[in-house]
């Protein structure tokens, strides 16, 4: 009887562990098997975290006090080739999401398939652009057959782990702020359509906006959430959902924990105290939240993005300031949230587990070498330029190679439209100029004559796709044509070279070779111990670093970040081989691993100050085409011109603020004829009075970025008035000006007074 009452107790409580859960979304709340149910997710990314440490990193999460994970699925981490699926090692999303559930975490599915992310065009394959005239985030039949073939199969992969089939999913996204791209609610319809057939019927749909744009693609079957970042009112951000929706459950899908680098740009930091004070706020109202990120890890090998306008590409890190840091170490941060929750959960917290074990590595000498032109594949013949995708090559370096047909004077102009996005031009071998595409650097002058015959190599390093925006359609190499002095240059052999090269050309690499320029450098170390470290960037030029032919990242001399976290889990006790492809050439071929990564160091002047030493604005002869005055209160501000005006250069002139200190901007618009927004893409800061040295990337050109939560914030020792003058591209017809201040509370440091300038010639500077 004793051993029937046992089974009979085991039987049962398999059966309560079986039991399938619900998550719903009640009145004013969501409910989790009909009790109310207050999400408090960590934004984690698998593909940024090593498949070993991912359960580290949940674990990390739980004893934080979150209950639930929230992560991006990347289409083009899953499907690198057309119809060629990887769901396997660290693209194992289904094993992560099990690994969630193991520790009693809920997961929030995020599967696009358009997803940001600071990501390689957003998450969005390459090989769309292939098809040139693909029309992406959009009903082009072409776009949506091949996303529903990819969530079909991702519905093989995670449909299985939705809440009422045992699993741990609680709710999937729709798409991902489209409204901040797009106006069309069929094409979200469309997405969604697909994610049902695809399997996900069991859990809410949701979609993710600003509190600005949730209106235009609001789908009335769809929960409507909203993203912001830290300091904001968050009343302030609800009032517009709690209106329209009045019963509808409230949650930020996105909590802005800090912000993610670019090269060339200062160090991002968020205050912990502002983070901590905004998550208390929206727990105090019953608010849900997925704190993005609560771990951002490393963007390893080439999946870094980019933003545009203006074009700057993303480090590899991607540490974001976030309470648990690159390497999966709690933070100030993270004691203070950790804090924070502790107050709303009931049990004790469990204790974070140890960080795996940190070394340092002594210095050792890649000594093999091979130059990048000695370590060519095959070539194509093209007659005419043509970007990397019609060669099929999706990341990397390709190398245009053509003869002049003619002499070429000095002083002649050769152009390159357009070069995506850094390349380096050498004639017969010489270099002449290296080109940025964060400089619009597209063209050069020959600094001397060169016969017909002479070869021109033009070597073109793509740093990452633009991953927000309209400018996602983002062809990389060389995208029109070259010119030489107008004329078209024809007849090239392209060597691609994939990342997947290096690989094979540390094979050729020779002992005791010291090339110049671009070369492939090749080392070993030894290790009697494994454990996490950085490897020491700052004697080498600009490319990537392969470790036991894993890609860890790239570097590049101009910081802020000098080092790549290379993860233990993929060291080896004994001999461990490096790879270095530096397109510039190192100052010395040697490496070390630090026990902390440099993620600070800014090794260049800053491009975004936009003000040369002296310069100053005078506008004393010029005739507004607006003066107004913005009424107190933040929000987007519409302020039409007395007449339709024309023109390519931009000024707005603050003359003062609402309140004493510096002045900000969040977003500037001009809006066409027809009162739609004209587009930005080709925008740039000619001058800026002032920028604020305090605030990170406070610069000119956050006002026309398409991020509303990023400003040009001016220095709080300048004094009115405060000026920015753009370049549109090209000369527009305008109907009015729109400007948003910092939509932190308050609005801190609102224009009050303002001029504004639209004319065809440039502003006297």
């Amino acid at each position: 009887m004793r051993l029937f009452a046992t089974l009979l107790c085991a039987a049962a409580a398999v059966a309560l562990l079986a039991k399938p859960e619900t998550f719903e979304v009640g009145k004013g709340a969501f409910l989790l098997n009909g009790e109310p149910f207050v999400v408090r997710a960590a934004e984690l990314h698998y593909p940024r975290i090593p498949a070993p440490y991912w359960e580290h990193r949940i674990r990390m999460c739980k004893a934080l006090g979150m209950n639930a994970i929230c992560l991006y699925v990347f289409w083009n981490f899953h499907e690198r080739e057309p119809g060629v699926f990887d769901f396997s090692g660290n693209a194992d999303v289904a094993r992560f999401c099990r690994l969630a559930q193991k520790h009693g975490m809920y997961v929030i599915v995020r599967p696009g398939p358009y997803v940001c992310a600071e990501w390689e065009m957003g998450g969005l394959p390459w090989w769309l652009l292939r098809k040139k005239d693909v029309r992406l985030r959009s009903n082009d039949p072409f776009y949506l057959d091949r996303v529903g073939r990819f969530l079909k199969r991702l519905g093989r992969e995670l449909a299985p782990l939705q809440l009422p089939r045992g699993g741990n999913i609680i709710m999937v996204q729709v798409e991902n702020e489209y409204g901040a791209y797009a106006t069309d609610k069929s094409h979200v319809a469309n997405i969604r359509d697909s994610l049902r057939a695809a399997g996900f019927t069991d859990v809410p749909l949701f979609q993710c906006d600003w509190a600005s744009t949730f209106r235009r693609n609001a789908l009335d079957d769809l929960v409507w959430t909203l993203n912001f970042g830290t300091g904001t009112d968050i009343d302030g951000q609800f009032r517009a959902l709690r209106e329209a929706r009045p019963d509808t459950p409230l949650m930020c899908s996105e909590y802005w924990s800090g912000w993610f680098d670019h090269w060339g740009r200062r160090h991002e930091t968020r205050d912990a105290d502002t983070m901590v004070r905004g998550i208390r706020d929206m727990l105090d109202r019953g608010i849900s939240f997925s704190l993005y990120m609560t771990h951002g890890g490393t963007t390893f090998g080439w999946w870094g993005g980019a933003n545009n306008p203006a074009y700057s590409a993303m480090c590899s890190s991607y540490d974001y300031d976030a309470p648990i840091d690159e390497a999966g170490h709690a933070t100030p941060k993270y004691a203070k949230l950790r804090a924070l929750l502790q107050k709303h959960v009931k049990h004790p917290l469990p204790e974070p587990p140890a960080p795996p074990p940190v070394i340092t590595v002594p210095t050792f000498t890649l000594d093999r070498a091979i130059s990048l032109f000695d370590a060519l594949p095959a070539p194509r013949t093209s007659p005419q330029i043509r970007p990397m995708e019609d060669f099929g090559q999706g990341w990397g370096t390709i190398l245009y190679v053509t003869h002049l047909p003619r002499a070429a004077k000095q002083g002649e102009t050769l152009a390159l439209d357009e070069v995506h996005d850094w390349a380096q031009v050498f004639a017969d071998g010489r270099l002449l100029a290296r080109l940025d595409r964060r400089k619009k650097e597209f063209s050069l002058t020959l600094p001397t004559d060169l016969p017909a015959g002479t070869r021109l190599d033009i070597l073109v390093e793509a740093m990452g796709r633009v991953n927000f925006g309209a400018s996602i359609h983002d062809r990389k190499g060389i995208t029109e044509r070259v010119t030489l002095g107008g004329d078209t240059l024809t007849d090239w052999q392209v060597f691609n070279l994939p990342p997947e090269h290096a690989l094979v050309a540390a094979k050729a690499a020779q002992a005791g070779a010291r090339p110049q320029g671009p070369a492939y450098w090749v080392g070993t170390f030894e290790l009697d111990e494994t454990g996490d470290t950085f490897l020491d960037l700052r004697d080498w030029g600009k490319g990537m670093v392969w470790v036991n032919g894993i890609a860890l990242g790239r570097f590049w001399e101009i910081g802020p970040q000098q080092t790549l976290f290379l993860p233990g889990c993929w060291l080896r006790k004994g001999r461990n081989e490096v790879i270095v492809l530096d397109l510039k050439g190192p100052r010395a071929p040697t490496l070390r691993g630090f026990d902390r990564p440099i993620l600070d160091q800014l090794r260049t002047p800053d491009l975004s100050v936009h003000r040369e030493s002296g310069r100053t604005l005078n506008l004393s002869r010029e005739t507004p085409t607006l003066e107004a005055d913005l009424p107190p209160g933040g929000g987007w501000q519409t302020l039409a011109f007395p007449k339709p005006a024309r023109g390519r250069h931009l000024c707005v002139e603050i003359r003062s603020a609402w309140q004493e200190g510096p002045v900000a901007i969040a977003e500037i618009e001009l809006l066409g004829p027809d009162g739609t927004p004209l587009p930005r893409e080709d925008w740039g800061v000619t001058f800026a009075s002032s920028v604020d040295p305090q605030v990170a990337n406070a610069t000119a050109d956050k006002v026309y970025d398409l991020q509303e939560s990023t400003f040009w914030q001016t220095s709080p020792h300048a004094k009115a008035p405060h000026a920015i003058v753009l370049d549109l591209g090209a000369a527009v017809e305008a109907s009015a000006i729109r400007l948003l201040p910092r939509v932190e509370q308050g609005s801190p440091g609102q224009p009050k007074r303002l001029r504004v300038f639209l004319k065809p010639a440039p502003f006297r500077l």
